[in-house]
């Protein structure tokens, strides 16, 4: 079920094969910084032998030919989905996706689930509302030829509203009922993440720090798939 994506919060190698060893289906995982940065090319090798799909989310963001030139090797190991910041700007933007070639899929991130309305103000000097601030990230990064965007589920409705609805949105801050909030601060369920129209929804310790990791997949893809409309 390739629109549950697993984020594998790992530090090492072997803990991702503890971890991966317990499943015997083709998954979509998340290989982010602190993993990709330890590890290197050799852990997303692994994961392709496997016929796992990998979403290398390193949110790219440097001058356009660093950006083009750096998304050409990241073509040639074979990530199915990759990501820049949208705040790069759509030069950027547009050299990344010439970098990777038009059949991987692009995204672009917003504004980061941790980030908060006030900081946006005080930190970014952003005076729009954060709602505001994502439309427009959002709309730069589809007219600059992505396939969408990394946002908050919360988001979601509005941007496929405001921009189109073929715009992807691919969304953390996903929390099974009952399960902890961490440093999330804009989350929902799977099933609201579905409604509110998610194409994707990346999930992490509700299911890397399960008792059981492949009953707690499962529930989630499970609870995804009963709220399709």
């Amino acid at each position: 079920m390739d629109q549950v994506i697993i984020a594998l919060d790992f530090s090492t190698f072997d803990e991702v094969k503890t971890f991966l060893s317990k499943f015997d289906e083709p998954l979509f995982v998340k290989v982010g910084m602190e993993l990709f940065y330890q590890e290197g090319i050799q852990i997303i090798e692994y994961i392709k032998d496997l016929n796992h799909k990998i979403f290398l989310d390193l949110k790219l963001h440097d001058i356009p030919n660093t950006v083009e030139r750096a998304m050409r090797g990241l073509r040639n190991i074979g990530v199915d989905m990759t990501n820049v910041h949208a705040a790069g700007g759509s030069e950027m933007m547009k050299a990344a996706r010439r970098g990777l070639g038009e059949d991987r899929v692009l995204i672009a991130v917003t504004q980061l689930t941790s980030t908060s309305e006030e900081q946006m103000h005080k930190e970014q000097l952003i005076n729009a509302s954060l709602n505001e601030s994502v439309i427009n990230y959002a709309r730069i990064t589809y007219k600059s030829g992505l396939d969408g965007v990394v946002c908050s589920p919360l988001e979601v409705e509005a941007i496929k509203k405001e921009i189109s609805n073929n715009v992807l949105c691919v969304t953390p801050g996903v929390r099974p009922t009952g399960s902890s909030v961490g440093d999330q601060k804009r989350i929902t369920t799977p099933g609201q993440a579905r409604k509110n129209g998610s194409d994707y929804i990346v999930v992490g310790r509700p299911i890397t720090q399960a008792e059981d990791p492949v009953d707690a997949y499962h529930r989630i893809v499970e609870e995804w798939e009963a709220s399709h409309v």
